[in-house]
């Protein structure tokens, strides 16, 4: 090879691997535990177990919290911990796509074809604070997909559950949405699969993320979700 073609080679090699975040090179599928049939709400701590992998790694970020994932028949149970935190989470009820919190997307039919949401995709947002009238309630809210081709029935008040404890150098959130709150849930299924991305947002610490990063549109895009299988 001469010695322009070497320098081409290395070019593309570096290009590539600056250019092309590794995570979008993959179709990631992890386990999500079972959770005992009486778990429900928030009464009740995620094990271990249900942690999910930090996939962001991949690109060298830095991990600043630990998310927990599990499900049974009547619904889906999440955490986050989050440190490292010299300030307070900035959370608003008035602008939730900003607030700092746990933003979960779900599509109960994991199509990774559609670029646009359907009827069976979802968004929510659980945040620390920012409800009542000193703004220190944890709020837990539904948010429509931009640019979907359907909108699912919105979840009631009484489907998402939120609790939230300050941590010294973080906080400590859990949250539960019931399976009647996303339309097509359905573990019975043979494969139950449930598309999903989650995004970590915080003003001081960054964003963290379970597929891809910001750089791709995966706030309206269900193709770059990655996937949670509803395991035993």
């Amino acid at each position: 090879m001469s010695r322009a073609s070497k320098l081409a080679t290395s070019m593309f090699s570096l290009m590539s691997s600056s250019l092309i975040p590794p995570r979008i090179l993959f179709r990631f599928a992890v386990p999500c535990r079972k959770l005992p049939p009486g778990n429900v709400g928030v009464d009740f701590k995620l094990s271990e177990k249900y942690r999910l992998p930090t996939l962001h790694e991949l690109e060298g970020n830095p991990t600043f919290a630990e998310v927990r994932v599990g499900w049974n028949e009547a619904g889906l149970a999440f955490s986050a911990e989050v440190t490292g935190k010299k300030q307070f989470p900035w959370c608003r009820e008035g602008q939730l796509e900003e607030s700092d919190g746990l933003h979960v997307w779900l599509d109960t039919r994991d199509t990774q074809t559609i670029h646009r949401a359907s009827r069976f995709c979802h968004r929510f947002v659980f945040m620390p604070s920012g409800g009542g009238p000193r703004r220190q309630d944890p709020v837990a809210e539904q948010i429509m997909i931009h640019r979907a081709r359907e909108h699912p029935k919105p979840a009631r008040t009484r489907d998402l559950v939120v609790r939230a404890k300050t941590l010294a150098n973080g906080y400590f959130i859990q949250s539960w949405i019931n399976g009647e709150g996303l339309n097509g849930f359905d573990p019975a299924d043979a494969s139950p699969r449930l598309g999903f991305q989650y995004c970590l947002l915080d003003r001081e610490r960054g964003e963290q993320t379970f597929s891809v990063s910001n750089e791709f549109p995966y706030s309206d895009d269900p193709s770059v979700w990655g996937t949670l299988e509803l395991a035993s």
